[in-house]
């Protein structure tokens, strides 16, 4: 495959665009030290638009396995920028990861869950998101002071959300952070238990003693036996381990099964009554113990009774229903149990009320919301992930931690920054902005605001590196997608011309592929695809929002005509290739309705489209007011309804998916575009015969639009995020 013509274009465009960089009088681009970088340029062309060339050192990129994508590589030649915010915090940062644990910002990694924050209303709650990049630079540092004790080192371009809105550390780029100012969080996070001897002794009396009231062993069949059950394996696991460090062996089974309304409950055990005894001395009750074995002691009490409340509650009689004859059965509360937990509990500073005495349990309540319920966690570390979520929990108004002091430390650091897909995280109690590079400036081409559409990070060596890559021995030959985060085919391909490189590559290392678009550069590249398909499966998406031309100037101002992308449709399927439309994203109350899906999906299968994906309005943070901006002003009467569909978050809710779906569904089926990837519909009567023969009927990639038939159920925040409308 000969790309001798493109590449020499690039060469002679190469001098012109040379004239064009930054040079050092003007005003520094909003990337500075980006690794990699060769220069920055400006051009007529693309007025207002700044690009940022760099030599990247890889270009295929792994998707997180715990992300809803059906693919698992995709590449991305060019990049937006957000804010400025290019690197933010210490690496020794705590971050709130999802199972309610603090773990340093260095170490985070892309792909772990994390906790950041999802509009409700005019408030906020705490949800549950996943790291989609991780970073690192040097750059100059602030230390930012807080009332609770805390302190955050960070750059000066790093954003925190407080009481009036997000506010950077320092500089002159919008709203700055002051003395007095209380940010919005949670508060300092308290140390983790660090390893220790008595820590393990402590948790295990308070498991055991808290699931297994009264003697210790009771003869069974003319043995002695001990046997703990729970339906969170979490603690059984942990006192398994801690048991044979321990020297006592115990064996895991399973008491009863998952039904559709129980959850399943294992068990260990031990039949030996040297085993047993030993246990007796572990949980033994220390005459001075230490603050290591009263955090055990804490947990484990916890892991045995406690719950997942607005307050903390721990009980001394065993909460979980057993089905076994034999099993540890309820038992009064012990009255020892108590007395030791509110004593452990005062003394690491826990506003400790004792409950009212009934049915033979004591309740006992750490007061505080969520700060103190944050505290307990982190001081204790009890073992259950479930009672430790935070998901859904709303964020108090009041705001947190004040600021006291803002200083500059008078030299550089190596600072850390994360890309999540709420667009921020929790950094030591305080919720922070992150470097999120909002990918639809360039994908739906709608401008949000010069920050978001005025600096392109452009991968130069994207084909060769590419190509290093996949000739690698290790390399397996997996599909890989393109177009889930950026359009390779936005408006700077026709300048950078990366896309007839990255095809060879593909091609020439049987990589299969797909592409999903909304622009008509594509076309540029057709007889190279077609070239390639014959080699490898090749996968074409184009994204068609709508076919309202005055509500598409209104709500998409950039982007190309909706019938200018259907043409495009119709060029590929004519070349003899397959693709799938995304028809994303449903408006709601806009171009929901049946008279308006019903047409576009009739000019979609009329320019012979193998399928189509519906999927409803997807608004992030930021993306959120900007719509609700445009809405307020050119619909006001809906904003009302948006409200209510979007209480929740990014995603419209559940009620309003199942709705469109159970529109949508017979007009995918009336129109021939429901069926799966594996099969192939006809071509319209208006299409023309295929330039070239049609490949194979077989199953064709996940991305590209002909991913899957029907309506995503765009379940959680990590949805697909090449649809979201910003």
């Amino acid at each position: 495959m000969m790309l001798t013509a493109n590449r020499t274009h690039v060469r002679l465009d190469h001098v012109r665009w040379e004239r064009q960089r930054l040079g050092a009088d003007e005003p520094q681009p909003a990337l500075p030290g980006m690794p990699g970088l060769l220069r920055t340029v400006r051009t007529p062309e693309f007025a207002g638009v700044v690009f940022h060339e760099v030599a990247a050192k890889s270009v295929l990129n792994r998707i997180p396995s715990r992300s809803p994508m059906p693919f698992d590589w995709t590449v991305n030649p060019y990049r937006g920028c957000t804010h400025a915010c290019a690197y933010c915090l210490a690496g020794d940062t705590p971050i709130l990861m999802a199972d309610g644990r603090a773990r340093s910002l260095a170490d985070v990694r892309v792909g772990d869950r994390i906790y950041g924050t999802a509009r409700d209303g005019v408030g906020r709650r705490y949800v549950v998101t996943t790291v989609l990049a991780h970073w690192s630079t040097v750059k100059p540092a602030y230390r930012v002071t807080l009332d609770d004790g805390a302190q955050l080192i960070a750059s000066g371009d790093h954003r925190f959300l407080g009481e009036r809105g997000w506010a950077y550390v320092s500089g002159d780029r919008g709203p700055r952070i002051a003395v007095g100012d209380r940010l919005v969080g949670t508060g300092q996070f308290a140390a983790q238990p660090k390893g220790s001897v008595d820590y393990p002794l402590g948790y295990l009396c308070g498991l055991i003693r808290g699931s297994h009231p009264g003697p210790l062993s009771r003869p069974h069949a003319g043995r002695h036996r001990l046997r703990l059950a729970r339906a969170e394996y979490e603690a059984l696991s942990r006192a398994r381990e801690y048991l044979a460090q321990a020297g006592v062996a115990t064996d895991r089974f399973l008491v009863r099964p998952p039904t559709p309304d129980r959850r399943e409950i294992m068990a260990i055990r031990t039949s030996k009554r040297g085993d047993i005894e030993a246990i007796g001395r572990l949980i033994g009750w220390p005459t001075n113990p230490s603050d290591d074995w009263c955090k055990g002691f804490l947990a484990g009490v916890f892991d045995a009774d406690g719950n997942g409340g607005d307050a903390i509650e721990i009980a001394s009689a065993d909460a979980v229903e057993m089905a076994s004859a034999d099993a540890v059965e309820m038992a009064s509360a012990d009255a020892e149990i108590v007395s030791r937990v509110v004593a452990a509990l005062r003394r690491f500073g826990f506003d400790a009320v004792v409950g009212r005495v009934g049915e033979g349990v004591v309740p006992i309540r750490v007061l505080g919301g969520l700060a103190e319920r944050l505290r307990f966690f982190h001081t204790v570390d009890p073992a259950i992930a479930r009672k430790r979520s935070i998901e859904g929990v709303a964020i108090s108004p009041d705001g947190g931690p004040a600021v006291t002091a803002i200083e500059p430390l008078g030299l550089e650091l190596t600072l850390f920054d994360i890309t999540t897909g709420t667009g921020d995280f929790v950094a030591n109690g305080v919720v922070s902005h992150n470097c999120f590079a909002r990918n639809s400036h360039t994908y739906l081409d709608l401008d949000a605001g010069a920050d978001f559409d005025s600096q392109l990070v452009v991968k130069v060596n994207t084909p060769e590196v590419l190509a290093r890559e996949l000739r690698s021995p290790r390399w397996c030959h997996e599909p890989v997608a393109m177009g889930t985060n950026t359009d390779p085919y936005q408006r700077a391909e026709g300048r950078y011309r990366l896309m007839p490189g990255v095809i060879e590559a593909f091609a020439e290392t049987s990589t299969p592929f797909s592409v999903l678009t909304k622009g008509t550069l594509l076309a540029r590249d057709l007889p190279l695809l077609v070239e390639a398909s014959a080699r490898v499966r090749v996968g074409l998406g184009v994204s068609i929002a709508l076919v309202d031309k005055e509500l598409s100037a209104s709500v998409e101002p950039g982007t190309l005509s909706p019938q200018a992308r259907l043409d495009l449709v119709h060029r590929i399927t004519s070349a003899g290739l397959r693709c799938g439309v995304m028809v994303a994203p449903v408006l709601p109350c806009l171009t929901d309705g049946v008279e308006a899906l019903d047409t576009l999906l009739g000019e979609v299968a009329a320019a012979g489209a193998s399928g189509a994906t519906v999927l409803a309005l997807h608004l992030r943070p930021g993306a959120r007011e900007w719509y609700r901006a445009w809405l307020a002003r050119e619909h006001p009467d809906l904003v009302a309804r948006y409200d209510q569909i979007y209480r929740r978050g990014s995603y419209a809710d559940r009620g309003y998916r199942a709705w469109l779906a159970r529109r949508v569904g017979p007009l995918l089926r009336k129109h021939g575009l429901d069926r799966r990837a594996g099969t192939r519909r006809q071509p319209s009567a208006k299409s023309k015969p295929p330039a070239q023969p049609r490949l194979p009927a077989e199953p064709q990639l996940p991305p590209g639009g002909a991913m899957s038939i029907g309506v995503a159920p765009q379940a959680g925040p990590e949805g697909p995020q090449q649809l979201t409308l910003l």
